[in-house]
């Protein structure tokens, strides 16, 4: 499963209302470094398909959902459990790094 987009009208549903664990990457395509990291997130998700869902949502599309939780830099990718955020990793970042983090976070 590749990666999932998710707008400010369908977070709640996407994301907070989830089954099971979700990994928002919120990105911009003026975002160089978030640009680095989309073939990783993308390889990871597969990966992880059956652990976690990787979703990404560009702020520039989305406002609303960046603002609430206080995304100032990007690229961000916060981890929600339950509905709830329980981890965060702001820049970019190696594969394996993302991949490790994220793991240790499942």
């Amino acid at each position: 499963m590749s990666t999932t987009a998710v707008t400010d009208a369908d977070f709640q549903s996407k994301v907070l209302e989830s089954d099971k664990p979700v990994l928002v990457d919120f990105w911009a395509e003026w975002c160089g470094p978030c640009k680095m990291i989309a073939p990783a997130l993308e390889e990871i998700s597969e990966e992880l398909a059956d652990k976690v869902t990787i979703a990404k949502m560009d702020i520039m599309e989305s406002t609303e959902v960046p603002q609430k939780f206080g995304v100032q830099s990007i690229p961000l990718m916060v981890l929600f459990k339950n509905g709830e955020p329980v981890a965060q990793k702001l820049g970019a970042a190696p594969k394996s790094q993302l991949q490790s983090w994220l793991e240790s976070e499942l």
